[in-house]
């Protein structure tokens, strides 16, 4: 018989599933070779749009180590990596009929701001975007850069703005993510761009976790 969330939250489950996510995950495992040697993995797989990306996955059971969290959900198996425990603790996959049905992982857990926007200074990140020159770079973003970079599904956006030093932390997503043509887009498209619609802007940084993309470079 199938735990409940609450039994699993009071024996220290890392993520629990409500009883329809148990059911549809349970179901999709049936169709898989060799089922019962099978757990659902959740892992973290990064920070996205400023919130944890995820993978949900099935992978034998035997490749867990000791680090990682295992929970036994009735029949089914969880695996949460070891990197990814604390990112995931107290989070509830749940099945949502929104937009025609999924699973959707609450998570009460957030990336903190080095997480979220790597390489910006926390002091620069907490001032936020609500000076005149950060809206003047999200409207030239919006309305020059990213109509662009729409045609290979690229997109720009503003992480923080640093208006004492004139620099634009820039998340890159899309098909700018991990491309590695991304680097001469963003100096000779729009670095150039920013600094001729905007005077203050003196440099852009790129922040994005270019590692995390489709077609990731180092």
């Amino acid at each position: 018989m199938a735990q409940t969330v609450e039994d699993l939250a009071q024996q220290g489950a890392v993520v629990t599933l409500t009883e329809d996510a148990r059911r549809v995950v349970l179901e999709a495992m049936a169709a898989e070779a060799d089922p019962d040697n099978l757990a659902l993995w959740l892992e973290v797989r990064g920070v996205m749009g400023g919130t944890f990306a995820y993978d949900l996955y099935f992978q034998a059971l035997a490749d867990a180590t000791g680090d990682d969290a295992v929970c036994t959900d009735g029949e089914l198996a969880v695996v949460v990596p070891a990197g990814s425990v604390e990112r995931l603790r107290g989070a509830r996959l749940e099945w949502s009929e929104d937009g025609g049905g999924g699973l959707v992982l609450v998570n009460p857990n957030a990336p903190t701001p080095e997480e979220a926007a790597p390489g910006v200074p926390p002091e620069v990140l907490a001032a936020g975007l609500d000076n005149d020159p950060a809206r003047q770079v999200l409207a030239v973003l919006e309305q020059m850069i990213n109509p662009s970079i729409a045609s290979h599904g690229g997109r720009a956006d503003l992480v923080a703005f640093d208006v004492e030093g004139g620099v634009a932390y820039l998340r890159l997503s899309g098909g700018c993510q991990g491309c590695a043509m991304s680097r001469l887009t963003l100096t000779q498209g729009i670095e150039v761009a920013l600094r001729e619609e905007v005077p203050s802007v003196t440099r852009v940084v790129d922040v994005t976790d270019h590692a995390g993309g489709e077609n990731p470079y180092y």
